[in-house]
């Protein structure tokens, strides 16, 4: 199980880049399995706190019920314009439920704080998110560079011409 606290131990400029890409816009776009075994693209708040990425979503929602019956997950930065200045990230990993009051009371608090608004009020389906792969994308001259991360083989450096 890999937590974001330890990604921003283990490969600080690839998950503080993605971090900071996410945070920049406070949107991602959330890839899951539907049912029938095709993709579904749905918006997401993703929150980085308490040493976790985490994923709040409304009770009942296709993309809850996607990640509870197939946890795959993929999420990718909203891109803020086509040449990909500011660079492109993505994040791939498994969602994991957590049901704990606690738990959902402190990332609620921590979402408001972060916000500037609370989440709304009423039941929720709370993901953690173990990560499994990062990718940061950014446009260096004439070429791509690409950075990564992979559980279990560490990190990595393309240059894409």
């Amino acid at each position: 199980m890999t937590t974001w606290n330890d990604l921003l131990s283990q490969c600080p400029e690839i998950a503080g880049t993605v971090q900071q890409r996410i945070d920049a816009t406070g949107l991602a776009f959330l890839a899951t399995v539907r049912r029938d075994g095709f993709p579904r693209i749905s918006g997401i708040e993703p929150l980085f706190a308490l040493d976790e990425l985490w994923l709040g979503m409304m009770p009942g929602s296709l993309k809850a019920k996607d990640l509870q019956r197939d946890p795959r997950l993929s999420l990718h930065n909203a891109s803020e314009d086509k040449a990909l200045e500011k660079g492109d990230v993505k994040i791939t990993g498994r969602a994991i439920e957590v049901t704990d009051q606690d738990t959902e009371t402190a990332v609620r608090k921590a979402f408001a704080d972060h916000t500037g608004y609370p989440p709304p009020a009423g039941p929720m389906h709370l993901f953690r998110v173990d990560v499994t792969e990062l990718v940061t994308i950014r446009p260096d001259t004439d070429h791509l560079a690409i950075d990564t991360w992979h559980q279990g083989r560490g990190t990595n450096h393309i240059d894409r011409y």
